[in-house]
Formats: structure tokens, sequence, C-alpha cells
């Protein structure tokens, strides 16, 4: 019966990458999938978390299984981290928590949870956004539209764009928002623009749901969940699924969690046990390692000061890299001083898919066919070869 099936179309970013492993260029650039890298090409393991797997590892007595919602504690810390221990959210006790296999893994959660309890049909997700997005919420039977997100000819987020799409969506209708360090374009909204978002989805009665994957890597780890917390004026209830990959580092250990936000206390222990049941037929009960680890350094204040300073040294080179980038093309002519502005890994470069095809076959740097670039991928020791094959594919 096999023999019937199609072959798949790779992956358009771990595609990518296997794609990059076969080049046999020593001076290949790989700007393609969206890892943190040191200035030397790593993705590190973060201090923080060596010491946390050292002492789970010394204490650690058992391997059963964990409970459907996961490591005991981590829901109220992954609270505090969105919201604020002070927030109404948490002080009301209005919101609960799931561990899960990764952000990707929350976005599935959700999705099954808002389909099969009726709460949405349709989830409106900006265009263009991660790829997956479609994939995930696809998967989980709901119906997928399209708002407009970024103006290409302003390199940023189009404020009225996106409420003019948004209009045609139905009371009911959810919405999904990247709660920053918008993937691919690096554009997010003002404090101003969340307001007025805020204010806009909670008039026409729809759904907020959050992509929080990047907490940390734009302003700070306050600063960054400034869009999720201004919808906390206007929404009694809202849904956020949010990513310890990239601030904690812990790509391979797939931790991440669903949080859904109720009007009151026993509304959010009614939705628990649903979210409980969605967990039971996709996974069962999560991994236990990567929660493990991100309760181990949230709950202890030496650790998690570390865990502060690591995610900000990683800021900071995302930034430095943004500014080294744009002063390097400047020098040969070409402005692209919009890559500064914008926020996190990522960046729309602007560059055609074959643009991006000849920069690839011609100068072996390796970027996703709508122009994303990982920032983190850029180094002062391959930013002169980048900046000379940018120049070669515009001229």
């Amino acid at each position: 019966m096999f023999e019937k099936i199609a072959a798949a179309p790779a992956d358009p970013i771990l595609g990518l990458t296997e794609e990059f492993k076969k080049d046999t260029r020593s001076d290949k650039i790989n700007l393609g999938v969206g890892v943190f890298k040191t200035e030397d090409g790593k993705t590190p393991i973060l201090n923080c978390v060596k010491k946390a797997e050292k002492r789970i590892l010394e204490s650690e007595n058992t391997k059963s299984y964990l409970s459907i919602a996961g490591v005991p504690g981590f829901d109220k810390l992954v609270q505090d981290l969105i919201f604020s221990a002070k927030s109404d959210v948490v002080a009301s006790s209005r919101a609960r928590t799931v561990q899960a296999p990764g952000g990707t893994g929350a976005l599935r959660i959700g999705g099954d949870f808002i389909h099969q309890q009726n709460v949405s049909s349709t989830i409106w997700i900006s265009d263009p956004t991660w790829a997956n997005h479609m994939k995930v919420f696809g998967a989980a039977g709901l119906k997928i539209e399209r708002y407009k997100y970024y103006n290409k000819e302003t390199h940023s987020f189009d404020l009225q764009a996106a409420l003019d799409s948004l209009k045609a969506a139905k009371p009911g209708d959810t919405v999904l928002f990247h709660g920053c360090c918008h993937n691919p374009t690096g554009s997010d909204p003002s404090a101003e623009e969340w307001e007025t978002l805020g204010k806009f989805t909670a008039e026409h009665g729809l759904l907020p749901f959050f992509d929080f994957a990047y907490q940390g890597f734009s302003k700070g780890l306050e600063e960054d969940a400034a869009g999720v917390r201004t919808f906390e004026k206007y929404h009694k209830e809202f849904i956020v699924a949010n990513s310890f990959s990239k601030n904690f580092g812990l790509y391979n250990e797939r931790i991440g969690g669903l949080t859904v936000v109720c009007a009151n206390s026993g509304d959010a222990d009614k939705a628990f046990s649903q979210m409980k049941i969605a967990v039971r037929a996709n996974f069962s009960n999560p991994p236990a390692h990567g929660g493990k680890i991100v309760a181990e350094v949230l709950s202890d204040p030496e650790l998690k000061k570390e865990w502060e300073d690591e995610v900000k040294a990683m800021r900071d080179r995302i930034l430095d890299m943004r500014k080294l980038f744009v002063e390097k093309l400047k020098a040969e002519g070409i402005d692209w001083g919009f890559i500064v502005k914008q926020n996190g890994m990522f960046s729309f470069t602007g560059l055609t898919p074959e643009q991006v095809d000849k920069i690839k076959a011609d100068c072996g740097v390796y970027c996703v066919r709508n122009g994303r670039i990982n920032v983190a991928g850029i180094s002062t020791k391959n930013v002169d070869a980048l900046v000379k094959a940018i120049k070669h594919v515009l001229a």
C-alpha cells in the first residue's frame, strides 16, 4: 500500500539545513535555521543550564511519568515570567498552564483545545508568518485566514493594514499574534499599537492567541512581555504558547508551555480539565528533563540572575551583529538601516526568491526563500563575505 505515497517536499527551513551540510564549500554561511550562535558559530549550553542539570542528575531518583500537566511548580513559574507575579491574572488564579514539548507542541495543544471545545472554528494568522503555523493549526482542524502584517516599503509592521484585514473576522474567531520578535520579519507593534490591537480585538469579540517564543531576545524579559500584558487590560480570556528553546538554549529538549487565561478561577479549572485531555490525546504527558531545568533555574534566585545575564548577552550579541552588518553594507553603498530597527534573531531582507537562490548557488549563503535571515548566524568572521555576496546579487 505504501508505494502509492508521494514524496513530500522538504521543509523550507530544516531542509535548507540538510542542503547546507552537503555543501562542500569552506566559506559557506548558514542564515537559515533559527538558532542562536556564538561568534564561533556554536549553539552553546547556558552556564545556568549546566548547573541546573548537575543538581537534577545528583538528586534525581526516578524516571517515572510526570503528571499530564508536567513538572510540579512549572506552571506558576511560567505564569510569573509571562505576566509577572503581581499581575491580576496570577493573583486571582485565572490562568492554567500545561507543559508541552516545545513551543510547537504548545501551539498544537492550544489549537486542539479551541477546536475541540468549539471555542473557535477559525484562526487568523499574520501574512507573513512562520511557515509551520499553518500546518499546526490546520492539523488541529481550524480554518485558517490571513491578515496583512508587513509593509515592504517601510520594512515595518503595518497597523492599518492589519486592522483592515481583521475587520472581516467574526466574533469568536481566534487571532494569532507573535508576542515579540516577529518571525520572519523581526518587526513588532509599538506600545501604542499593542494598545490599539488590544482594544480592537476586544471590541470585535476576538480571542487573542500569542505565540511567545522569543521572550528576552528583543528589549528584555520584562519589556518583551508588553504585548501580552497590554492585552490583559482588555481581555478576560486569551491564550499564550511560550517556548524555552531560544531564551534557555534548550532547543533539543523541546520545552514549552500552554497557558489559558479565563475570566475567573472556576472557568480556569474547567478549561484546565479539557487542556489535560488534549495533552493526553497527543503525547499523554510531557518529557521531564527540559521542564526540570527551567523550574530549577527560575525557582533559584542565583541561577535565575545568571540566566537573565546570559539572555542579555545573547540579545546584545544579536544587536551588535545587526549594527555591524548595516555599517558594512553602508560602506558598500547599500542602505539596509531598517535591519537595526527590527527585533530578535530574524530580519526580512527584501531579497527575492530568485536572489536567494542566486546567493546560495554563487556564494554559499543559505537563507529562507522569502528573504528571512537569522542575524545570529552573522559573525565578525563571515560578515565581509556576506556583504560581498549581497552586493553580488543586488548588482
